[in-house]
């Protein structure tokens, strides 16, 4: 068995125009002295990290690498969500996720397809380039809107759109493979990777791509009234990253799983800070220590009532103390009397 490694904090919800969370020296202190280890770094955001200078210069990567090193922290993986998720958009959405693009391709979107395939690829080559081995993305979606099936979907219409999704990844793993570098998609309501038969029928399609693999986060799981647990059993070898958040389902005769267009705070199914929702984090971290998983336990903080300063404090505390340090030992040892192939023999009556 291997330790997990911990606790690592996704910076994404914390990064903004306010020092200390305005630059990658004063973040990553501020990480630091929260208590973590690690730092996931959203490679869209330029006041911390430039991912073009990080896909064509090592030099750079060695600096961001040695500035979180003298602040304390390491950067455990790079994450391309928005870039991702612009990959594949339904046009109904083309609006809303413009905004996730860079203004040059705004209401074009074979440009801003394009442009985010290109970011994901960026993102792989910087990977690569600060010796970091998995990646975390979104899938994109263009079956999503059909989730429902109300009206009924004409025969071939979700086949025709796994089809496509799977064409377009496929550059972008047969170019995470020639760096080294896993893709872990987080499997997320909005993307057409929403839980396990989604991510099968992916992964059928891009013929079980070894760089094709899972960032594991329960909290999206029990949102979908999903069996969070069954599926490290099912997923375990393909589980690469985790993402340690919290959530909670609460239905009732006026809302369930579908919230009701409230907003988080009022639906049904919500986020929270780590310790406050549903999830059962001692067999989580039990779970992925029974299966060898030793990447980082990195917090994802998204609550609609607590503050994320105290989120992040006290979700330092909380992987610190669910990280199971493994035995290197049987706690029977004591009790070894000692053999050999003619005592086993013996004692199975088979001597001789």
């Amino acid at each position: 068995m291997k330790t997990i490694k911990g606790p690592a904090l996704f910076l994404a919800q914390f990064a903004g125009d306010d020092a200390p969370f305005n630059s990658l020296d004063a973040i990553t202190k501020w990480a630091a002295e929260c208590g973590y280890l690690g730092v996931q770094m959203p490679s869209w955001d330029k006041r911390l990290f430039d991912l073009d200078k990080a896909a064509e210069s090592e030099g750079y990567c060695q600096e961001v690498l040695g500035k979180a090193a003298e602040n304390g922290v390491t950067i455990t993986e790079l994450s391309t969500h928005l870039q991702g998720q612009l990959v594949a958009v339904h046009p109904a959405y083309d609006a809303a996720f413009d905004g996730f693009a860079d203004p040059s391709v705004h209401g074009n979107p074979d440009a801003r397809q394009a442009w985010a395939v290109d970011q994901v690829m960026k993102a792989i080559t910087a990977s690569k380039n600060m010796g970091l081995t998995a990646h975390v993305s979104f899938s994109g979606a263009l079956a999503w809107p059909y989730v429902y099936p109300w009206p009924q979907r004409p025969a071939g219409l979700v086949e025709a759109a796994f089809d496509e999704l799977a064409k377009r990844w496929r550059p972008i793993l047969d170019h995470a493979e020639e760096n080294g570098v896993d893709i872990c998609y987080e499997i997320h309501p909005g993307e057409d990777l929403h839980d396990g038969i989604s991510f099968e029928m992916f992964l059928e399609r891009v013929n079980n791509h070894a760089r094709c693999n899972m960032l594991y986060d329960p909290s999206h799981y029990v949102l979908q009234h999903m069996d969070y647990l069954d599926n490290i059993d099912i997923y375990h070898e393909r589980i690469k990253m985790f993402h340690v958040k919290d959530a909670e389902l609460n239905p009732t005769g006026r809302q369930g799983v579908y919230g009701g267009y409230q907003s988080w705070v009022d639906r049904a199914g919500r986020f929270r800070s780590l310790g406050d929702g549903q999830v059962d984090f001692k067999q989580v971290f039990s779970k992925l220590t029974q299966y060898d998983f030793d990447g980082w336990a990195v917090v994802e903080w998204e609550c609609a009532m607590k503050h994320p300063e105290d989120g992040a404090r006290e979700g330092a505390q909380f992987v610190k103390d669910h990280i199971i340090r493994v035995t290197e030992r049987a706690f029977d040892d004591f009790a070894d009397g000692g053999t050999d192939d003619a005592a086993n023999r013996t004692m199975l009556g088979i001597g001789g």
